[in-house]
């Protein structure tokens, strides 16, 4: 007999602009990074018209969202400053919105100031690599803006993230702190949450694959997961390999996320993240 993939509950969906979005299949996060620093070089931009053609690229192999931030935060990097950010997006998503007005922009911030401005310049989803810990405004601000929220979990901040961190049980230290800011949220009534277990943000290279291990177990929340292990060092150091070489790694690590039931999967690479999509969706069809 073959593996049967049975999800545990209706598939969850997010609410955008009066749409809903149901991740009855799994979709696709395209990454554009607007800095000089982000760890995977090919995926940094500064250029207006070279951040079109890769929106553009993104959309044509099957993205639905496209996450673009202007602040690096690989280890060792410092926090950002809200108006600078401003000043770095502002041209760059009034442009993506002028070219391609149907695409779904996720605004990779910490910054409660900057959510809310680029929301009233059409962004759609905040996707907070702190899960409000960076800004105490962030929740009541992505609440009252009634926005999609991706929560995601990190130990320490990016400057001293990796230096040591500790956990007794990665899984339900992660599980039961993403619980508290669920919470925290339902009650100040933003529904739309995204859980992101923060695959390489205070994680080892054993928490990360614990996590990725224990990743089925989140599907308790009955919420939209997103993994995001993109070229990251969960494939480059167990393979000892660089992350221009990480894609074939990433797309193995894309599939077993698949499996333990990922909604979204964040990605420099979209049509290898498409294309193993459709592989898991012909696998789950086949193994009813």
């Amino acid at each position: 007999m073959g593996t049967k993939i049975t999800p545990s509950f209706e598939f969850p969906s997010i609410c955008i602009g009066g749409k809903l979005i149901s991740f009855e299949n799994p979709a696709v996060m395209g990454i554009i990074n607007v800095n000089e620093n982000s760890f995977y070089s090919p995926s940094r931009s500064l250029e207006i018209s070279e951040i079109l053609k890769k929106v553009e690229l993104h959309l044509k192999q099957g993205a639905t969202f496209i996450d673009i931030g202007a602040t690096s935060t690989k280890p060792g990097s410092q926090l950002s400053l809200p108006d600078s950010e401003i000043i770095t997006l502002t041209p760059i998503i009034t442009e993506v919105k002028k070219q391609f007005p149907d695409c779904i922009i996720s605004l990779d911030t910490y910054h409660s100031k900057v959510a809310e401005h680029f929301v009233n310049e059409g962004v759609s989803i905040i996707n907070d690599i702190s899960g409000g810990r960076f800004d105490p405004h962030m929740f009541e601000t992505v609440s009252r803006l009634k926005v999609p929220y991706i929560l995601m979990h990190i130990q320490g901040k990016p400057e001293d993230m990796q230096n040591s961190p500790q956990y007794k049980d990665v899984v339900s230290e992660v599980m039961h702190e993403t619980a508290s800011r669920v919470k925290q949220l339902f009650d100040l009534g933003c529904k739309d949450i995204i859980i992101d277990p923060g695959f390489g943000f205070g994680k080892t290279l054993e928490h990360n694959f614990q996590l990725l291990s224990g990743l089925g177990l989140f599907q308790e929340f009955k919420l939209p997961v997103l993994v995001g292990v993109s070229r990251k060092s969960i494939v480059n150091k167990t393979l000892n390999i660089s992350s221009e070489e990480a894609l074939n790694g990433t797309t193995a690590l894309n599939m077993l996320a698949l499996m333990q039931g990922a909604s979204i999967l964040r990605v420099h690479d979209t049509l290898e993240a498409v294309q193993t999509v459709e592989l898991f969706k012909a696998f789950r069809k086949a193994s009813k």
